[in-house]
């Protein structure tokens, strides 16, 4: 029950207030009708999902993904709605989702498309109950939609990180350059030429290449204007040659204004030069030598150049200059693959970075103006985002008009690189017929997004669609009735199939793979004369907007074809893959995991060896030995006994050490085994009970110790140990009786007898002091 009360202002009225009148009004609340047998089937249905581990999420215009899923037995857990963010996880990725073809060329229908289910009831139902549950599938129009970082080993994406070094402009310019290490092939075989404007060392070679490519363009004028034929197997007549290039005098000059014939002369020479060059002609030449041209003599040549080609002044001598021409051209067509595709106009096309669906993109033809544009974006050269690519100016047409091709790829592993080629592919064709003449982006650029603002040209073949769009077997009609049904099995497919893997090899060590991940590419190739394909870009989210007829059967057959691949051949290697053919599959590669770069050495200081115990036990020993009898006085010492003392420091031999066979040692004894000194409770092994020890004869030689106040050789006699082995366990000692002689010329030893491996060292060391402290106190009253 709600009640409304009703007042009236007295502000509002001069009249007394009336009494308050109150009126009750009774409003029902309507609630939704729930079905339980719905509830219960969608509670069963979320439990298995849930169980399988299929709950998707799913963002951007994909209501076919959706869809099959769904059908699958998948629940999908919506995401929340978040701006789109100013940048990826990485700038590469970033720079790579910015200008890669974004879904976007049909905003109608990308809006009608996201909102198909929305008001399904029981699907809206099922996404509230698994909304705290994990999303095991993502497909997503830009990567940075979900937190990649963070993603389990088991959730599927539809992108991989770290595209850019293919899918932007800058990173496919820079990473076929690296083809080299990968395959035979030379790049200018399959891509246009390509260049950085924003890095010096390119922008300079860009402006050599322009010069080259404006002395064979002149030679390529000369040949055509003379009648002549210079392609290696080609046979064009001088008419469709000038009508291709939109060759129509625009600018009506003076009879009288000619170009003289040093302008072939110049361009003959630069083409020479340029091959010298290749065969290392020019090895020997010093530094000092100019170049073939001044900057000054390149500044009139190609003003000259720009007279004759665009506006329509004549050029002496053309005819005797063609058989010179036509050689020259046929060796330079040996090293400069795309030479044929140049044309005569010397057309450039300039793409800035960062901008896709061929936003700016525009066609110059004349080097000032396009260092020019180029230099007035700086934020654009200092991040190396302008690029300048050779534009083929003699593709092939189709009734006069330009066309590109769009073929699909899917790579589902980068490690190993596993890369499927979809069977079918589109042509979009222009609105204006072809001119080189005409610098438009409507009769250069075939984007749908850009060609859907113009109407088709009344001078346009009537035959074309009008939707400006064919299918590869529309287009395989064509061929048929020309003549040349055969090239596009022969040679369109295969070529593209050899660009897209040659490609991906270059980008594999940018691209960081990861098992449950895949993606969909979209590549435009244009064709030429000889149904070549050239590679022109690759889009990562490529659109599966339905914006034509073509599209409409295309898109939705590769994405149901997609989820074949990656979900139910994921569970059936035996299951059909649709249009997708599996063209290359890597051999594995282990790759280690890589930790960062470390810098850190590891190590252990020097640390000065420890003296063994038995040394320092001896050591300590000898010093009280020496310290027993102390030296004479200085004063108290003979000439006689000094000369003595002198001459037995010359003569007499240091003394040795004698160990008899009785000597029983192994050299790790110490170290091995630790045993307790003998006492009376633990009696001492017999030698024959200790088969491992070895008895053997050793000599020891110490050096003696000579004493500063020794007065006789008798002192010499002191032994210093100071370095014995820790490997020998010495047992006894048996000092050399008194009485023996101790001529200076004899070798005095020492006799030591083993009796026990183990014996306590200092009983023997203080039977050896006792000894030469009872000899000194004998002899002392004898010289007194």
């Amino acid at each position: 029950m709600k009640v409304d009360v009703d007042v009236k202002s007295d502000q509002q009225q001069h009249i007394p207030v009336p009494p308050l009148e109150a009126r009750i009004r009774c409003s029902r609340v309507t609630l939704p009708v729930i079905n339980v047998d719905r509830l219960r089937t969608a509670k069963l249905l979320v439990d298995r999902a849930v169980k399988e581990r299929k709950v998707f999420s799913l963002q951007g215009p994909y209501p076919v993904v959706r869809a099959a899923l769904r059908a699958r037995g998948w629940v999908e857990r919506r995401l929340l709605h978040n701006p789109r963010r100013g940048r990826c996880h990485g700038d590469q990725q970033a720079e790579g989702m910015e200008e890669t073809d974004s879904s976007d060329d049909d905003d109608d229908k990308v809006q009608d498309g996201d909102r198909d289910d929305s008001a399904d009831e029981a699907y809206d139902l099922m996404s509230r109950m698994v909304r705290n549950e994990t999303t095991h599938f993502y497909w997503t129009t830009r990567r940075d939609s979900v937190d990649y970082l963070s993603l389990q080993k088991d959730q599927m994406t539809n992108h991989y990180a770290r595209t850019g070094c293919f899918t932007t402009k800058v990173g496919l310019c820079t990473s076929l350059r690296n083809l080299q290490w990968f395959d035979s092939t030379d790049p200018q075989m399959f891509f246009p030429r390509c260049y950085r404007l924003g890095a010096e060392d390119e922008k300079h070679a860009f402006t050599e290449d322009f010069r080259l490519t404006a002395c064979t363009s002149l030679l390529q004028y000369v040949t055509e204007t003379a009648g002549g034929v210079w392609e290696v197997g080609g046979a064009t007549e001088l008419d469709e040659a000038k009508q291709a290039q939109g060759f129509v005098k625009q600018h009506k000059l003076q009879a009288s204004q000619r170009v003289g014939a040093g302008l072939i002369d110049t361009a003959l020479h630069v083409c020479q030069e340029y091959l010298n060059s290749l065969e290392h002609c020019d090895i020997d030449v010093a530094l000092e030598t100019p170049p073939a041209l001044s900057v000054q003599e390149w500044d009139d040549f190609i003003r000259n150049y720009y007279l004759v080609i665009h506006d329509g002044v004549t050029l002496d001598r053309c005819t005797e200059y063609a058989e010179c021409c036509r050689s020259m051209l046929v060796q330079m067509q040996k090293v400069c693959p795309q030479l044929e595709t140049d044309g005569l106009c010397n057309i450039w096309i300039i793409k800035p970075g960062a901008k896709s669906r061929g936003r700016d993109i525009v066609c110059m033809n004349r080097l000032d103006k396009m260092l020019n544009l180029v230099g007035r974006d700086t934020s654009l050269i200092k991040d190396n985002k302008w690029v300048v690519q050779k534009y083929l100016e003699r593709p092939l047409l189709v009734e006069g008009t330009k066309f590109d091709l769009r073929q699909w790829f899917l790579v589902t592993d980068w490690n190993p690189l596993t890369v499927w080629f979809y069977r079918e592919c589109y042509l979009r064709f222009s609105t204006q017929p072809y001119s080189t003449q005409r610098l438009d982006s409507s009769v250069h650029l075939c984007n749908n997004s850009i060609q859907k603002h113009f109407q088709p040209s009344a001078s346009r073949d009537p035959s074309l669609p009008a939707e400006n769009m064919w299918s590869c077997t529309e287009f395989r009609s064509w061929l048929a009735s020309a003549g040349r049904a055969g090239l596009w099995e022969e040679a369109v497919v295969p070529g593209m199939r050899e660009a897209v893997v040659r490609t991906l090899l270059t980008a594999q060590d940018g691209v960081e793979p990861r098992r449950a991940s895949f993606e969909l590419y979209g590549a435009d190739f244009i064709l030429g004369r000889d149904l070549r394909p050239w590679l022109l870009e690759i889009n990562a989210s490529p659109t599966m907007a339905t914006s034509t007829a073509v599209t409409a059967r295309l898109c939705p057959a590769v994405q149901e074809d997609t989820l074949r691949v990656v979900l139910d051949r994921r569970y059936d290697r035996d299951a059909h893959t649709g249009g997708f053919e599996l063209i290359y599959r890597q051999a594995p590669v282990d790759v280690p995991q890589y930790l960062g770069v470390n810098l850190l050495v590891e190590g252990a200081p020097l640390r000065r060896p420890r003296a063994p115990p038995c040394k320092t036990f001896l050591q300590s020993r000898y010093e009280l030995l020496r310290k027993a009898k102390p030296a004479l006085p200085t004063a108290e010492r003979t000439s006689g006994q000094e000369n003595r003392l002198d001459q037995a420091k010359k003569v007499t031999p240091p003394p040795k050490l004698t160990v008899e066979p009785t000597l029983t040692f192994q050299p790790m004894l110490e170290k091995r085994h630790r045993l307790a000194a003998p006492s009376s409770s633990c009696p001492l092994p017999k030698l024959s009970e200790r088969s491992p020890l070895h008895a053997s004869r050793v000599r020891l030689r110490v050096r003696g110790e000579q004493a500063v106040a020794a007065t006789h050789a008798r002192r010499a006699n002191v032994l210093s140990i100071t370095r014995l082995s820790p490997s020998l366990d010495i047992i006894s000692l048996r000092p050399r009786p008194a009485n023996q002689s101790t001529h200076p010329s004899s070798r005095s030893t020492q006799t030591a007898h083993v009796s026990c491996p183990i014996l306590r060292m200092h009983r023997y060391l203080s039977l050896v002091h006792q000894h030469h402290v009872d000899n000194y106190r004998d002899e002392e009253p004898q010289k007194s």
